[in-house]
């Protein structure tokens, strides 16, 4: 074992021995502490309408709507709170799905430009990072691409990013004002393509709620007063805020600004945001295998710009509110890599996406609520290169992908009934929608092998049902099921043998064949929390989950330069079933919060690419070895996926005014084929812990997580990841402003520190690990104000 793995385990054993051994006094003593309050929307169609809790809350929730419109009164701004402190470990206890919550002031502390790079070290989760800083999907679980769902709002996306480790997804943390990530089955609510999980990106684009001009507190996890019920005499308010940091490893500056404007039972949001880098630095020669290309200390060929705009604006009428946006998403980014290096492999991506949302609250004595969300989606993006990496003229489009897609879906929420043994809340939902993606090239446009899968279109339907039943104030459960219907559509050739040459032999595969699929997957599941003493909360869910191929699993045919591969995809693909169980234990309050997770999914007919040991090149396929890509073909076979994760924060007392403990986390996820074979790429155990001390204006923190080595690797086209040590360090100053000096009321000020051992980071999930480095050692500033 090798000197930092053990400095690494002695801190993490050292870590975890101070909370064993001071648990049992924080269970004995729990002091109060000012906690925040966390609201989270994503895992069930159930909103439940809370009263004030009897600390100070961090924000205020909506009132529960008047049964008699005609004597309601106009909801009125509370009056601010004293903020509950930066730093706190957000525990989600009240939802049956385990769900990870990244705050808005974590948002602001981390920096991070992509969803992937934002969820990298939290447990039970991490991100693709095919390009680092542009383009990294979040894994969660050892599962992605195809079966995570990305939402912004209660809409998809709308990207490419599930079709290509390379392509970037269109939500930019800058402008976001809270994640939440479902780690688990997600399917019941968002579709069979959530069946790993969700993550969920919400902001104000939108507005739900009517702005309020007291001063707000400083954790507000981005939710706004909740205010339909606006008076129309309602005085006019505006908010604005401003995102800004630099950051040394990649020379990187970045800028948002946000508007909030309402009066007249209007509100309207707007927003802008920026981001500009250069190739970012690495510890040092990134390729593993090839040596000898051109390296200057950083990782050639991953500078980064991006930005993007958003207008929106809601209509509150008596009992709800409507309310619709535009926004635009672009981003122009390097691709690393050897052959992204060669041929100056270049995104230039663009979407457009008009949403629309609304919420409407009956005076009926059967329905609580109606809500719905309708999104178009027009996306577009050119991979730019040489076509020969020794003549500079041979520069252009290489390939261009787009996605139009169109979704809707409808909730209703009733209200709760007394079924004697139990109080029943339900909600049904109704869900359609519709994709056209292409994928054209115009290097050999004739070739039976053009456009990877391009074109082809689907569109699906759903139905789905959410009971809670509530037996106890302390036992709830729920119920719920799916109904989904898909049809797909594309063309591929009649056979792709194992050996094959177009080029010279343009009939040695089969003639291009229209192909259709049509799958109905239908999903249930099964959950029960149950409250404990000294505040603990018990979960166990099952969930029975089927999911219908996507169109690159069923249409692909050709290179794919993302994976190394030459896809060929299976029309013949049957629904892949996924079986899980889930048990949890949480504590939200006091001074020891913690979050302990248990799983075991067995599917039955995982899709998956299988490497056949062919290789490939653009037009051909020959036995073994000798070409660029590596054959595969999408496959079935059973597996089984089983896990653990473990997050605490432990308050040990005060100290200088304010409060400092100690903080833990660790996370297994270990999957193999029925056989014992490995599942590939597949996220390494993980084991960290730190420091803190914090108070109401203060914020300071050191964590070192150890990855430990990733060997339980695929037979073929997989290679051994090392561990590494990741040490980040931050601190952060809050504090009120007097508005007349500079015109701002917030001030956030913060220092991050990231990789500061600068070691060598590869991550074993990554397709082009052996050729990209993670950014070494660097340091962020950043500045936040709110007027």
């Amino acid at each position: 074992m090798t000197l930092q793995k053990k400095r690494a385990l002695h801190i993490g054993n050292v870590s975890w021995l101070l909370l064993g051994a001071m648990s049992h006094n924080a269970l004995a003593d729990d002091t109060p502490t000012q906690l925040p309050d966390i609201t989270v929307t994503a895992p069930s169609p159930i909103q439940r309408h809370r009263t004030a809790p009897t600390r100070t809350p961090s924000h205020v929730v909506r009132a529960a709507p008047s049964r008699n419109r005609e004597r309601a009164a106009a909801v009125q701004p509370a009056p601010a709170a004293p903020a509950p402190q930066q730093g706190v470990l957000p525990v989600v206890t009240d939802q049956f799905a385990t769900v990870t919550v990244i705050p808005n002031e974590e948002l602001r502390r981390s920096g991070a430009a992509t969803l992937g790079d934002l969820l990298f070290s939290k447990p039970g989760i991490t991100g693709s990072s095919f390009a680092p800083g542009a383009s990294s999907r979040p894994i969660i679980r050892g599962l992605d691409v195809n079966r995570v769902g990305i939402v912004e709002n209660g809409l998809g996306g709308g990207g490419v990013s599930d079709l290509g480790e390379d392509h970037f997804v269109p939500i930019d943390p800058l402008s976001t004002n809270q994640i939440e990530v479902v780690r688990g089955p997600a399917a019941l609510r968002y579709g069979s393509t959530s069946i790993g999980g969700v993550v969920s990106a919400t902001n104000n684009r939108i507005p739900d709620a009517m702005p309020t001009c007291a001063a707000a507190p400083f954790q507000s996890y981005g939710l706004p007063v909740k205010a339909p019920l606006a008076g129309a005499g309602a005085p006019g308010c505006l908010n604005v805020e401003t995102r800004t940091s630099v950051s040394s490893v990649n020379r990187g500056v970045d800028g948002g600004m946000l508007l909030d404007a309402g009066g007249n039972n209007v509100a309207v949001h707007a927003d802008v945001y920026g981001r500009t880098t250069s190739d970012y630095s690495i510890p040092s020669y990134p390729y593993l295998f090839v040596p000898g290309q051109p390296f200057n200390s950083r990782q050639p060929n991953s500078a980064t710009q991006s930005d993007g705009a958003s207008v929106g604006a809601s209509y509150f009428f008596q009992g709800g509110y409507i309310g619709a946006a535009i926004t635009q998403n672009d981003s122009f980014y390097h691709i690393p890599g050897i052959d992204g290096a060669d041929h100056q492999t270049r995104i230039d991506a663009h979407q457009t996406k008009i949403a629309v949302k609304g919420e409407y609250r009956p005076d009926a004595a059967a329905i609580d609520a109606v809500r719905f969300w309708v999104g178009a989606t027009d996306y577009r993006h050119n991979e730019i290169g040489l076509a020969d990496p020794a003549d500079l003229s041979s520069d252009g489009v290489r390939q261009t992908f787009t996605n139009k897609e169109q979704e809707a879906r409808v909730e209703v929420q009733m209200m709760q009934f007394n079924a004697r043994f139990a109080t029943v809340t339900t909600a049904f939902g109704l869900q359609g929608g519709h994709q056209e993606l292409t994928a054209p090239s115009p290097d050999d446009p004739t070739s039976p092998l053009n456009g990877l899968w391009d074109p082809n279109k689907n569109n699906r339907v759903a139905g789905y049902v959410f009971n809670e039943l509530k037996f106890t104030d302390t036992t709830k459960a729920q119920i719920a099921g799916r109904i989904e219907h898909v049809d797909l559509s594309g063309t591929t050739p009649a056979f792709i043998p194992p050996i094959f040459d177009v080029a010279t032999d343009p009939a040695s595969i089969g003639p291009a064949t229209p192909q259709s699929a049509h799958y109905t997957p239908k999903s249930g599941s099964l959950g029960l929390i149950q409250n404990l003493p000294w505040d603990l909360v018990a979960s166990a869910t099952a969930q029975y989950v089927e999911r219908a191929p996507k169109p690159a699993e069923l249409f692909s045919r050709g290179p794919h330069d993302a994976t190394g591969t030459f896809d060929i995809g299976n029309p013949n693909l049957g629904i892949e079933t996924a079986k899980s169980i889930e048990i949890g234990l949480r504590r939200a309050t006091g001074p020891l919060r913690f979050e302990l997770t248990g799983y075991y999914t067995r599917f039955d007919g995982f899709i998956f690419r299988r490497l056949t040991g062919n290789t490939c090149d653009e037009s051909a396929c020959q036995l073994g070895p000798g070409l660029e890509l590596n054959q595969a073909r999408y496959s079935q076979r059973d597996a089984i996926f089983r896990g653990a994760e473990f997050q605490s924060q432990f308050d040990i007392g005060p100290l200088n005014g304010g409060i400092w403990g100690i903080e833990n986390q660790f996370d297994v996820v270990r999957a193999t084929f029925t056989d014992g074979s490995n599942v590939p790429r597949i996220p390494p155990v993980r084991l960290g812990g730190g420091f803190y001390w914090r108070d109401s204006n203060w914020l300071t923190r050191i964590n070192l997580v150890h990855a430990f080595a990733q060997n339980d690797i695929a037979v073929i086209g997989e290679t051994p990841t090392a561990g590494y040590n990741l040490l980040n360090a931050e601190i952060t100053y809050n504090t009120k402003l007097n508005s007349s000096w500079i015109g701002a009321r917030e001030m956030t000020l913060g220092l991050v520190g990231n990789n500061l051992l600068n070691q060598n980071i590869r991550n074993s999930v990554s397709y082009t690990k052996d050729e990209v480095l993670m950014p070494g050692l660097g340091v962020r500033a950043f500045a936040n104000l709110k007027f």
